[in-house]
This record gives C-alpha cells, structure tokens and sequence, in this order.
C-alpha cells in the first residue's frame, strides 16, 4: 500500500477513502491520530492491524460536535453532558454507555470513550465523516507521533493517507474519566485534574 501525506485541507480526498473502508491519519490537539468510520467494524479491525494494536485494547470514538454524542452513546449521564458543555472541545475524554449500534470493534464493554478534539483540521475531518474510532497514530508501544512525518516513518505502507496539519501540541494525553457511577472517576490522569471536574459539577 502506498501511503500519501497531503495537507489537511484536503477533506475531500479523506472522506473518500474513509468511506470505502480505509484509514486516515490527522492531526489532534494532543497527537496525531489514526482513525475510520465508527460504525465500520472492518475498517475498524483493521486499526488494529495496521498498529499490531492489542485487540482488547478498545478505541475512543471522536466527534466534531455535541450533538453527535447522542448517536454513540445512550442514557448519557448528567455528570457527563456537564463535562462535556465545559471542556469540549479540549483533553477530556468521557467513558459513557455505549450505543449498541456501536461495533464490538470499538469496545467489547457496554461503555465508549468519546471527545471532541481542540484542533481545527480534526473537528472540520469530524464535521464532515461523521463520528470515528481513532488512536494514535502509531506502531503500539512505539512513541507517539507529532508532525506527518513522524506518523509516515512509523505507518508508511499501513495506512493509506495522512492529513498534514503542521506540529501537534502534543504532550500529555487528554484526562480519561469514567461517568458512569456516582462519582466522576479519573482512569487516566491528564491536563484536566479530578478538582477541575468537581469543581463544575
């Protein structure tokens, strides 16, 4: 497979291949990201694959607008939909009740993460297709990438497309907190601390 790095502008051309079953790789405010279609199960295995990505390790859906998290989601608790009109878009990932709808693909649990990126190239790519499944964009294990090239070096040949939108931010991964108890609890610590949230609930 040859692999093609073209600017982020170019949506078109993603939607394309998105919508025959390939992957993009783009840019987020964290990293760069690899993703499908979120409703795709077999363009969703094939993250997996081109990342030798462990396959119980679910992928976060990402959207381009609230309103989406209504197609991914169901019986979105308050504590979320608080989190979500404060921090989106912004490093703050919510584990929510999976729509059934969902491939198994994306999580084999009831529950989905799901964000929406503080990136211009990704919200416009997330407008336009719709929600997605999207990781790193990286071989597993292997440092997460900030620029296209980086992205190129490791997925060349895996992945047919990168959108290059420049240097990442990069750095911290966002904060990954589960909504679904009483309690917002924080799985994975990141820019937005447990006080942050409490503090807006």
């Amino acid at each position: 497979m040859k692999t093609e790095i073209v600017p982020a502008s170019e949506i078109k051309r993603a939607l394309e291949i998105l919508q025959s079953g390939g992957l993009v790789a783009f840019p987020t405010d964290t990293v760069y990201g690899v993703g499908t279609l979120a409703f795709d199960n077999a363009a969703i295995e094939s993250i997996y694959s081109a990342k030798d990505r462990p396959i119980e390790k679910a992928i976060p859906i990402l959207i381009g607008d609230i309103v989406d998290l209504d197609k991914v989601a169901i019986d979105i608790p308050n504590m979320a939909r608080i989190f979500a009109s404060r921090f989106w878009p912004g490093p703050l990932t919510c584990i929510v009740p999976k729509k059934q709808t969902l491939p198994l693909a994306v999580s084999a649990t009831s529950t989905v993460a799901v964000r929406i990126p503080d990136h211009p190239n990704a919200r416009d790519l997330l407008i336009a297709a719709g929600p997605m499944a999207v990781t790193s964009a990286n071989i597993s294990g292997q440092p997460s990438p900030t620029t296209a090239q980086e992205v190129f070096n490791q997925l060349s040949g895996r992945i047919p497309l990168i959108l290059d939108g420049g240097t990442t931010p990069g750095g911290v991964p966002s904060t990954l907190v589960d909504c679904t108890g009483n309690e917002p609890v924080i799985l994975r610590e990141g820019p937005i601390s447990l006080d942050d949230l409490l503090a807006v609930l």
